[in-house]
């Protein structure tokens, strides 16, 4: 018998027996290629949040560390801290980097944008791989900073395309659903009036230069704000059989709700092909109503099952999404459960038995 790239076909009691003799050690690293990819590939399908309000939690070096131990590919941060870009350098983590509500105003001059572009972006780059800029977050039509949210974003998108950096890093900002006027049925979902002059420059902003639109999704809260019209089941991902019908799509679940729902609105805003990538998605552990260790683990896991076939209006659709939050944050302001989003506790130990690829 010879050795090489041969296939021999025996054929025995009808069965069909293939012996590819491929020499061993080329047949072991292309194996050994196939799983790295793979690895690669499962690492980047969900994202985590990481906050810094808490007083107990474990230093920069270390959570990057515990990023890649549990194969989590993607990272968001609120804010350019500097301790967490250094952390982040060589670990080929992709980065969503925010700008604070705050600083918005500041950032409407071009010199300031190109001075925070050039500061926390252009000195960390390539060594730390940037993915996309959040512009504010969850900024409302009524706030004092929406004035600000374009200016700022178009001055930041300038900076970038100055440094030649365009097709790498995306600018966008991150909403959340309070800016649907109408969610139910999904396909009616639309922005409200008071949102509409806000929300629509900005949507032509990032259809313009081919940026996703960041959104917040917490089927939490529209659970517990509506208990008595949508079942925990339907927000947990649980239910055993279709809730909701609207014409030819069906609704299992409250996220997939949620989410078309703001397609359909972007259908309306004549942006029917813009991308959302969801830049917040989670489930209190304690403080508040169904906020247990069992729901918040079953809500994770089924979330990260979830976002790999997309919705039933974008089927076959990954959807990139990061959860929040990496930790526990005991200085978090606002109600008990804003402090128990963390899938790890501050001891760096995980809360549930979830795989993030």
């Amino acid at each position: 018998m010879t050795t090489g790239n041969r296939i021999d076909i025996c054929v025995k009691h009808k069965e069909l027996v293939f012996h590819f003799l491929f020499p061993m050690a080329p047949m072991l690293l292309l194996i050994g290629l196939l799983i790295a990819g793979l690895e690669l590939t499962g690492a980047q399908s969900v994202g985590v949040c990481y906050g810094k309000n808490g007083n107990n939690l474990p230093a920069d070096g270390e959570v990057v560390d515990l990023y890649k131990s549990n194969g989590i590919g993607r990272m968001r941060i609120y804010d350019p801290d500097q301790t967490t870009l250094n952390a982040l350098k060589g670990s080929n983590i992709e980065l969503m980097i925010g700008i604070l509500n705050n600083n918005l105003q500041a950032l409407t001059d071009a010199t300031a944008a190109t001075n925070w572009v050039q500061n926390n972006i252009r000195n960390y780059s390539p060594d730390v791989k940037f993915k996309y800029i959040a512009v504010g977050n969850e900024v409302h039509p009524g706030d004092a900073e929406a004035q600000f949210v374009l200016p700022a974003m178009q001055n930041i998108h300038d900076a970038i395309v100055a440094a030649n950096l365009q097709d790498q890093i995306k600018v966008s900002t991150a909403i959340d659903t309070t800016l649907l006027g109408n969610s139910f049925p999904p396909s009616a979902g639309s922005f409200s009036d008071a949102a509409n002059s806000y929300i629509s420059p900005i949507i032509n902003f990032l259809v313009s230069n081919g940026a996703p639109l960041l959104a917040n999704v917490y089927p939490y809260f529209s659970y517990t704000n509506n208990p008595q019209d949508i079942s925990l089941p339907y927000a947990l991902f649980t239910s055993p059989g279709v809730v909701v019908t609207d014409g030819s799509l069906q609704y299992q679940n409250l996220f997939d709700a949620l989410l078309d729902s703001l397609f359909s609105a972007l259908e309306k805003a004549s942006a029917p092909n813009l991308q959302i990538v969801v830049s917040e998605s989670g489930w209190p552990s304690e403080g508040g109503t169904a906020a247990t260790v069992d729901n918040a683990g079953t809500y994770y896991k089924n979330l990260i099952n979830h976002v790999k076939g997309g919705t039933p209006k974008k089927s076959g659709q990954a959807i990139e999404t990061y959860l929040f939050a990496m930790f526990d944050e005991n200085l978090k302001t606002g109600s008990e459960i804003e402090k128990h989003f963390g899938v790890f506790s501050p001891n760096k130990q995980p809360k549930y038995q979830i795989s993030f690829g």
